[in-house]
């Protein structure tokens, strides 16, 4: 019986060989096709690595020359902005020999207030000028007391806040000093006006005040 079995097992894949070679079907060749699409798909893979890699570095390319774009136009604008307040200074500058004071006369000129970049923050600018041509020098410094709304509710809160800030406030001048001074308050505060007031070294009342509202 055994080699009848063998016998039997050994036609029937012979029969089924056969079968597969007359529907078209090769195992060698199968076997070669099968080679080249591993090796297709292997190269495919590399390929798509390399241009994954290239998309990356493209795609940060982009992203630093964005980056460098918007540094830049925030330069030119911070450069455009410096030109306008030093063609103002100069055309202030040019009129400053017509303007009439006391020998030593101290005046707050080109008062601004306006909304700064974060939330609740605000900048003051001012220019303050002595009268004369044989003045003496200033020093003193100065105080900002705003007047805000929270709730309904009117305020007023005083700058420099603590001994820390007082460096930040201090003036040192003879003819003239621009100031821009930056001040936070809570984002949920409403800010209405500022009044500086300018303190000459050792004098407990101001030598000149000014008020300013918000532009």
């Amino acid at each position: 019986m055994v080699p009848f079995v063998a016998a039997a097992l050994a036609l029937a894949w012979w029969a089924y060989g056969s079968g597969l070679e007359l529907a078209g079907f090769h195992r060698g060749q199968t076997q070669e096709e099968l080679e080249k699409l591993r090796t297709l798909t292997s190269r495919l893979a590399i390929e798509n690595k390399l241009l994954s890699d290239r998309v990356a570095q493209y795609e940060r390319q982009i992203q630093i020359e964005q980056s460098s774009n918007k540094e830049v136009s925030g330069q030119i604008k911070n450069l455009s902005d410096e030109n306008a307040r030093l063609q103002e200074d100069l055309a202030f500058f040019q009129n400053l020999t017509a303007m009439h004071g006391k020998e030593g006369e101290l005046g707050v000129h080109r008062l601004r207030l306006e909304r700064d970049k974060m939330p609740g923050e605000y900048r003051l600018r001012m220019l303050l000028v002595q009268s004369g041509q044989r003045v003496k020098e200033f020093n003193g410094n100065y105080q900002l007391i705003a007047t805000v709304i929270k709730n309904g509710v009117k305020s007023t809160q005083l700058f420099p806040q603590n001994e820390t800030d007082n460096i930040q406030f201090q003036l040192n001048f003879k003819y003239y000093q621009r100031v821009e001074q930056s001040i936070q308050l809570l984002p949920d505060t409403q800010l209405e006006s500022i009044q500086v007031r300018v303190f000459e070294q050792g004098a407990q009342e101001p030598k000149v005040r000014q008020s300013v509202s918000l532009s």
